[in-house]
Formats: structure tokens, C-alpha cells, sequence
């Protein structure tokens, strides 16, 4: 397997946009204005920081966790001048004793021309032999991207060289792919452009679910899911129930969260439904807790009376479930109004039973939390 190794990135297109002493400034001043609230003792949260005060890129996003063989924490997010701008690329992390390492860049989009693309949306995996997997995309917006993934079989100490995957498959949209019980990776995906609900050629939401039994070697995906009431859904993340169902829940246009479930390991699934949960056109994440219970994280908030399809991401919550479709708020981790919000969260359960959550701070910072589920009611 032929490797790459990292390396930091200088400040390249930055510093051709702010002269350096401008943007030490700049990144001081966002250092304080979005310093973490402190952690009261005695509650579930643990600990709350920011992964960085500085770094050589404006806009962080869409951040993504896992944890290694070696029982370290990973995070990646994609960073650049702005969302959509050629120089974003993905940035890797590493939590080394409860302290985050300064951010590389592990990929991005320059083309064999030389011409270079944003990268959108990265996806850490960890397959069953302890192989680390990254996706992302590619691509000038999402009604064009395409799926990328790198690996690691050090625990993204080195990677491979960028690997295109196949037409038509994107790879894990935002959230992370599962392990199904006869060892087959599920990713759920999603397009933002195609065929609408009612069947006419228009931009629309659509969900749907790509499958390997061959460890990414190829892949196959299933039919959009459909959806009754014109639910357009993009983003799900997939739980497990104790009767073998699955569970997807997903971000939509119409105000309140959707559902979609499989009885048969992720091949078919049925229309998507809404939930007892608001959503204002957000990103949300959510797990299988190993007591059982399902957990989500997301934005308490629906769509603001003037403008349809758009919302506050704030503030941001923990919410609890033991059948996935009654859900209870439990916990509100972010509150103060915030311009851009607390946005695109990403959760796992460590191996020592701990909750890890990060998540985006007003598109400056990627904030990253840690809590005991035991707490959580």
C-alpha cells in the first residue's frame, strides 16, 4: 500500500488574502469571542473546549469524529477561506492526553490540471480490522460533488493516496457508516438535486443508503427513499434496534426531523415520516448507546415564521429515545444566540462508555465536548 505522509500546511492562500500581523489578530480576537462556557461540576458534561485557537484557515465546518484501535480520538472538518472556496481542504486532529494537536491537512481538491475544487463533508470510519477510512467529497457544490476516501492502517499517522469511488456512489454524506451484523458497511448518503417527490426534474431531496461486502471495494447502493407527505430529507445516520431494525434519522426542509426504517439490514426502507422533534433545515448526528438507547444530537429550534426552510442552529441539544420515535430533550449544550449558530455535531461512545460530541461554533471554531451517558435521563 503505497502511503503519503502528513504534513502541516503553511498558510498558502491565506496569507495572500490577510497580511499576517491582520490575521494573528483576527484569529486572537475569534479566540476570545468564541471561548467555551465553563463546565459546571457535577453534570454530564465532562469537559468543553475548542480543538484549536489558531489556525492557518478562516471557516471550519462539518466536523467528524472516531475513536482508533489505539483508543485515541480522531476528529477531521473541512476549513478554508469559505465554504465552497477552491482552497478549502479536510483537516485531521488528534486528542493526546486531553490536549487537540494543531490540525493538518490530509486532503483536498487540486486536480491533475492543477486547478483545485472545495472538499466538503469528511467522514472518519473505522472498519472491523482497525483500518481508518476517510471520506469526502469533491466538487464545486453538492448538486455536483463526487466521493473520495483515503485510508490508514496507522491510525492516520499516514494515508493512502486519494482514491475516487465509484459513479454514482458518494460515500457517507455527513455522518458515519455502521457495520451491519453480517459484517456489511452501510453508509448513509444522499443527493441535493435530481428528480422531485412528484416526479418532475427539479432540485430536490433524496435520501438513500450504499452497501460493501467487499471492505470498500465496491459498492452498491439502494433506491431513493420515498416519502408520502413530501418529506425532502438529506444527512440520516442509522441506530439499531434490539427487535434488528434500523433506524435513519435525517435533516429536512419541512420543519421537523424525519424517520425512515429497515427490517431487512438496510435494503429496503420505508417512507420517511416525521418525528416529535423540530429542525431548522440542520445537520444532526445520533447513536446506539450500549445500554440501548438511542441517542441524537441536534438543534432544538424549527423555521423562523418569515422565512420557510430556515431556522436558528441554536440552541443545541441532546435528545433520548427508547423506541425512536419518542424522543426526550435531556440536554441543552449550547443556548446563547449566536450568528451561524452551533451547527453540524458529530457523536460517538468511546470504549470507556464516554459521549464524544464536536461541533461547529459560529463557523470559527470546532468545539468539542465530552459527557457521561449515565447522567443523561
Amino acid at each position: 500500500m503505497r502511503r503519503l505522509f502528513l504534513k502541516s500546511v503553511a498558510a498558502g492562500a491565506l496569507a495572500a488574502i490577510l497580511p499576517l500581523p491582520l490575521r494573528a489578530q483576527t484569529q486572537q480576537a475569534d479566540a476570545e469571542k468564541f471561548a467555551p462556557e465553563p463546565v459546571k461540576s457535577g453534570g454530564a458534561i465532562l469537559s468543553r473546549v475548542n480543538t484549536y485557537d489558531s489556525a492557518p484557515y478562516i471557516e471550519p465546518h462539518a466536523s467528524t469524529l472516531v475513536e482508533t484501535r489505539a483508543k485515541t480520538i480522531l476528529a477531521a472538518w473541512f476549513g478554508g477561506t469559505k465554504e465552497r472556496n477552491p482552497d478549502v481542504g479536510i483537516w485531521l486532529a488528534r486528542l493526546q492526553n486531553g490536549t487537540w494537536s494543531p490540525g493538518v491537512e490530509v486532503a483536498n481538491g487540486v486536480q491533475g490540471d492543477g486547478t483545485r475544487l472545495p472538499t466538503w463533508n469528511p467522514v472518519l470510519f473505522q472498519d472491523p480490522t482497525g483500518d481508518l477510512h476517510l471520506f469526502y467529497k469533491i466538487g464545486p457544490s453538492p448538486q455536483k460533488w463526487w466521493g473520495m476516501v483515503i485510508s490508514s492502517s496507522d491510525d492516520g499517522k499516514t494515508w493512502t493516496k486519494p482514491r475516487r469511488l465509484p459513479d454514482g456512489i458518494l460515500g457517507p454524506i455527513k455522518n458515519k457508516p455502521v457495520v451491519l451484523s453480517d459484517g456489511s458497511w452501510l453508509s448513509p448518503s444522499s443527493t441535493e438535486g435530481g428528480e422531485g417527490m412528484d416526479g418532475s426534474t427539479n432540485v430536490s431531496w433524496r435520501l438513500h443508503f450504499e452497501r460493501s461486502t467487499d471492505k470498500g471495494q465496491s459498492w452498491t447502493k439502494t433506491a431513493p427513499v420515498r416519502s408520502k407527505v413530501s418529506i425532502e430529507a438529506i444527512q440520516p445516520s442509522v441506530l439499531f434496534h434490539k427487535d434488528g431494525r434500523l433506524e435513519a434519522i435525517a435533516r429536512t426542509r419541512q420543519g421537523a426531523l424525519g424517520m425512515t426504517w429497515s427490517k431487512d439490514n438496510g435494503l429496503t426502507w420505508s417512507s420517511i415520516a416525521a418525528i416529535d422533534l423540530p429542525n431548522p433545515n440542520s445537520g444532526t448526528d445520533a447513536v446506539t448507546l450500549k445500554d440501548g438507547r438511542q441517542l441524537l444530537v441536534y438543534n432544538h429550534s424549527g423555521h423562523r415564521p418569515d422565512e420557510p426552510g430556515k431556522g436558528d442552529r441554536w440552541p443545541l441539544n441532546i435528545a433520548l429515545s427508547d423506541d425512536g420515535i419518542h424522543w426526550r430533550n435531556v440536554l441543552t449544550l449550547e443556548d446563547k444566540p449566536l450568528v451561524s449558530g452551533y451547527a453540524y455535531p458529530a457523536v460517538i461512545q468511546s470504549s470507556d462508555g464516554l459521549l464524544h460530541i464536536t461541533y461547529t461554533v459560529g463557523r470559527r471554531r470546532i468545539r468539542h465536548v465530552v459527557i457521561d451517558p449515565k447522567k443523561l435521563v
